[in-house]
Formats: structure tokens, sequence, C-alpha cells
């Protein structure tokens, strides 16, 4: 970036830094990081192209889920969603800023997004002060004076002006009630009490306005990639024979081969091969999952291990090598099936939760990202691994936001309720009744599915008022949050409030008791419910 520019770089930095304490200070969470992080994408931009620098095509592609995320982090108030789309728009703002100029991000591998970033928060640490040198060399040897400002004339006129304003102000706040009490709030600014307070926020302020414009100087100077990690040569040369990657490679496939056979019984038997094993439903569904995930994931991690030191020295070699990944990949897609079903199977008798919910959509994920990496494995290109494992974790992300989980637990969690009403359920199932209660836990995503329901006028009396009693524990629990400000602005909470606000007359009539802990909450039929829920993962 030029040195002739470098005030607009630092009136722009020190900008952003002033935005984010007026967006955050003492503000919720809500549209104040869209907006943030839209500005410090717009003033990069500003700056980059009035020098010139054009961004690569590539590059532009982050822009879509940049705005995608960003978005969601104000629309979905699920936590896990919002804690994933702020964490993929930082990053996808990250990636621009080491790939502005370059767009190389689609052939990066793991190790490329490490280096670069860190090389970024060294730029962000390190380069407006090297800037700020060059900036006074370059005067220098320029000839250069700064101009010296005469502050007499100023002080002088401040001196004077003070006390002819504060007659003026005097009188007109005694002629207004309103601009009294503006002016009280604008003097009470001032009190030495604050002091403390705007020395903090003045340091964070600069402290991020010094950290935006390393990160822009960055993007300006050092981000197109002239060579890539392990581009010509691998970063860790393959010192592991054929025979040895062979022999491990099959014994682990004999061996998920052998697993699998056993659970083919349990694909076609259905729950009579369970019974007759001895275990029961809940054991059958919870027991094991974990470690089939597990398995998966390691599995990947020996696949990508094994094949970065592994010596393919003649064709046969490689196609041996790439025939044991296939069937290594499809045992454990057979594997993640059986995960895949026991979560079916435990929701089906206990409901869905968050953590079910999250674990359903990355068992897709995952094997997609195995279909992936073999297919790479055998056409050869395992330096995007790094760019389909991204794909992965944005496919993940999106369709959280996409699912809106909340919503799709009280969704599916009813239709089981009335399913179970409507079927004669054998006692092998052990169904568990609806925790309705447990939706107090959700977030506001969930409130416009359960107002929803509610109004529903097929849905069963008992059923009904269960979800009057969790709507009306969310709307007193909610009662106890301050006002919020318009930087705080979340559209799940709006759409939640406007729901709440049409069933004021319906839950009206349930009796909220907070003398004790838990809160407990009374049906206009006379029934009891707790405000919170015993609810296990």
């Amino acid at each position: 970036m030029k040195t002739t520019n470098a005030n607009k770089l630092w009136i722009t930095a020190i900008f952003l830094g002033w935005l984010l304490d007026f967006l955050f200070w003492k503000q919720a969470p809500g549209i104040n990081f869209a907006i943030f992080s839209t500005f410090c994408l717009i003033a990069g931009l500003y700056l980059l192209l009035g020098e010139g620098l054009k961004p690569a095509p590539a590059s532009l592609i982050l822009l879509p889920l940049f705005v995608f995320f960003a978005v969601s982090s104000f629309v979905r108030a699920e936590p896990m969603t919002t804690f994933l789309s702020v964490v993929f728009t930082l990053f996808t703002l990250g990636v621009l800023a080491v790939t502005y100029l370059g767009g190389k991000w689609i052939q990066y591998n793991i190790l490329n997004y490490i280096v670069n970033f860190i090389n970024l928060i060294g730029s962000m640490i390190a380069r407006p002060i090297t800037y700020g040198v060059e900036v006074r060399n370059t005067q220098t040897e320029s000839g250069e004076k700064k101009s010296r400002i005469n502050i007499g004339p100023v002080l002088r006129g401040v001196i004077i002006a003070l006390p002819i304003v504060a007659i003026f102000a005097s009188l007109l706040a005694s002629a207004d009630v309103v601009f009294d009490q503006k002016l009280a709030n604008f003097i009470e600014l001032f009190k030495l009490e604050n002091l403390p307070e705007y020395i903090f926020r003045l340091i964070y302020i600069l402290g991020v306005a010094y950290a935006l414009a390393g990160t822009f100087l960055h993007s300006a100077t050092q981000s197109k990639d002239e060579k890539m990690i392990g581009e010509e040569k691998p970063l860790i040369p393959a010192f592991l024979g054929f025979i040895e990657s062979y022999i491990v490679l099959s014994s682990v496939v004999f061996l998920f081969a052998m697993f699998v056979i056993v659970q083919f019984q349990y694909f076609f038997g259905g729950h009579t091969n369970i019974r007759i094993e001895g275990f029961t439903y809940s054991e059958y569904a919870r027991r094991g999952f974990g470690e089939l995930v597990a398995v998966a994931f390691f599995s990947l991690l020996m696949l990508l291990s094994l094949s970065a030191v592994t010596r393919r020295e003649t064709e046969s070699q490689r196609k041996i090598y790439s025939g044991l990944g296939v069937a290594l990949v499809a045992l454990v897609l057979v594997m993640l099936v059986s995960a895949f079903q026991r979560l079916g199977l435990y929701e089906a008798v206990y409901g869905f939760s968050r953590l079910r919910t999250y674990t359903h959509v990355f068992l897709i994920w995952i094997g997609l990202l195995l279909i992936a990496v073999i297919a790479l494995e055998i056409t050869r290109k395992e330096r995007t691994f790094g760019f389909a494992m991204l794909v992965a974790s944005f496919g993940f992300a999106v369709s959280l936001t996409l699912l809106n989980v909340d919503q799709f637990i009280v969704d599916q969690n009813i239709a089981r309720e009335l399913r179970g009403q409507q079927e004669q359920v054998d006692d092998f199932y052990n169904r568990a009744d609806l925790d309705s209660q447990y939706f107090v836990q959700l977030s506001d995503d969930a409130i416009p599915a359960i107002s929803a329901a509610y109004q529903t006028q097929s849905l069963p009396d008992s059923v009904r008022e269960k979800l009057g009693a969790s709507l009306a524990c969310l709307r007193y629990t909610r009662q106890e949050d301050r006002p919020l400000e318009w930087q705080s602005f979340h559209l799940s909470r709006f759409y939640a409030d406007k729901e709440l606000v049409s069933l004021k007359k319906d839950l009206d009539q349930y009796k909220i008791d907070s003398s004790d802990w838990p809160i407990i909450v009374s049906s206009p039929a006379g029934n009891d419910f707790s405000c919170s829920s015993d609810f296990f993962d």
C-alpha cells in the first residue's frame, strides 16, 4: 500500500474500531456482528481497490459464503448454528485477506491454511509498525516536512466559546424539558468516575484499528502465493514401504469386514435379533454409537497419513493401495450407516435433541468426506483434500442453518408423540412421553414452531396443554431480559416476540409460581409442569 495513503488507511481503521465499540459495547449479539463484518469487508475493498489492487476471481467465490454466514448470525438463535455462523464469517474474511491477490485458496492443503493464517496474525502485530517506518522514510527522502499547527488560537477560541455556549445551553435547557434531559445526559459523560471506562474503550478501539490496519496491509502486499507448501515436493518425503502399508491396510480392512458381517443381521433382522442377543432396545441403540463415529474419524486420519508417507513405486502398487482404500472406505460407510441406524432407533424411543441432530448431520458430511478422500486418492489429487475438508465443514454449517435445528427438534418430537398416541406401541420400545419442557431450553428459533403446533385444532388436549406450559415458561423467562437497542436486533427474537404477543390471551391462563425452584406453571386444567427439564442427551 502506498505510503502517501497512510492517512486514509488509519482513518478507515480507526473508524472501524469506533464502529465496533458503538455496535457492541453493552449490547447483546444480534445484527451488530453482521453490520460490523460487512463494514470491514467494504472498508478493505475500498482501500485495496483504491490502490488499484483487484481481487483474484477465485477470491470472489468467498463473498456469497460470507453473506450467507453473516446473515445467518442474526437469523438463527440456536447456539451451535450461531457459533458456526460467526466462525465461518470470520474465516471467509480471513481467507479473503490471505488470498486476495492470488486466489489459490481452493488449491491449499491444510498446512497452507495454517501457515498463511499465522502469517496474517504476524502482519496484524508487526506490519503497521513497519509501514509507519516506511512512511517516515518516504517523507524524509522526498524532503517533506510536517506542517506545524499553531494551537494558541485554538485554545483561545475554546476558552472564549465555553462560557458563551454554557449560557445559551442553560437558557435552552430551561426552555425545553427534553433538551434539558439530553444536556444532562451529555454532561454525565464527562464525570470523572467514567474515566477508567473511557480509557479502556479507547485502548481497545485503537487496538482493533491497529489489527485491522495490519490485515489490510497484509492483503495489499502478501496475499499472492508464489509457491505453495508441498507443491513441488512433499513436505514430508514418503518413507514407508508399500509392504508395510499393505499389511496395515489389509489387516484393518479384514477386521472391519468381520464387524460389518455381524452388523448385517441387525440391518435385516430388526429388533427381533436384538432381543435374541439379550440386549434391551435402548442398550442396542446407545451402545457403541460414539465408538463407531470415532472409528470413522480415525480411519480417515489413518488413510490420509498412510497416503502421505507410503511409497508406491509401480502402477500395480498404486492400484492395490487404492483398492484397499476403496474397501476401507466402503466398510467405514457401512459402519456409519449402522451408527446412523442406531441413532435413529434411539430417537424413535426418546426423541430428538440438539446433540442427536448435530450428529445426524455430521454423519452425513463425514461420509461424503470419506468418499471424496478415496476419489482424490484414485485420481491422484491428494493435495486438494484441504479443499474437500473445507467444503465438508462449510456444508455442515450451512446444513444446520437451513435445517433450523431447534424448529426441527420441536416438529420431530411433536410428530413422534402424535404417532405414539395413534399406534399400539410394543412394550419392547419403552417409548418415552413427549418432554415438552425440554423445549424451554431451546432458543427463540423454537417458539414459532411450538406456537404453530399449539394453535393446531386437531392436536390432542394433553399435547396442547404441554406446549402451552412450555410457551408460558418461555414467556416468563424472557420477561427478565432487559430492553435491547437496535444494535442487538435479531430476526429470530423478533418472530418469537410476535408469536408470544399473539398468544397472550391463551398464555395468561397459565399461572406461574416462582416462589421456589424449579419454577412451576399450572395449566388451565390444573396440571402442574416444571419450567426446567431433566432431559439428558
